[in-house]
């Protein structure tokens, strides 16, 4: 499988993706655990069927020591024992914020609840940002058909400015 464009070799393409990649950045250095962030970001990429960044988030989780028990069970996080209450309501909002088209009400008022108990406003911030994010950057590899299983953790590090 192929993609059907390069966005990195194309000028433009390269352009926009420093730009996401930069705002990712942000989100990485905020408040929310990077834990958290992984697990949102493996969540909605399997929901979106990204296979770059179900590889791409997979590696970069476990390159930062996450456990394959806890990767292996993101799909399955509501019937699993291994998240705490606080990932429990970010993989609610991840969720429920992927599957707008889906869940026609959008984020429920209950799972909102969730996420301001455990979370301060610059987190808050921070994980429906990323949630945003994640979304995009899945609908670019879909679209555009980026396979998965070549990420390398690291390999877009030279995209920060």
């Amino acid at each position: 499988m192929e993609p059907r464009i390069d966005l990195l070799a194309n000028e433009l393409g390269a352009k926009i993706s420093k730009r996401i990649y930069n705002v990712s950045l942000a989100i990485q250095q905020s408040p929310l655990p990077r834990a958290t962030q992984d697990l949102v970001m493996l969540r909605a990429s399997q929901i979106n069927g990204c296979g770059f960044c179900v590889d791409y988030h997979s590696k970069d989780a476990a390159a930062a020591g996450e456990s394959a028990v806890r990767l292996n069970l993101v799909a399955a996080w509501r019937e699993s024992t291994v998240f705490t209450d606080a990932e429990r309501a970010a993989l609610a909002l991840a969720e429920e914020g992927t599957r707008l088209a889906d869940a026609h009400l959008g984020v429920s008022d209950a799972t909102w609840a969730q996420v301001r108990e455990h979370y301060d406003d610059d987190q808050t911030v921070a994980l429906v940002s990323l949630v945003a994010m994640i979304n995009a950057a899945n609908r670019l590899g879909v679209i555009v058909r980026n396979p998965g299983g070549s990420y390398d953790p690291g390999m877009f590090d030279s995209l920060s400015s």
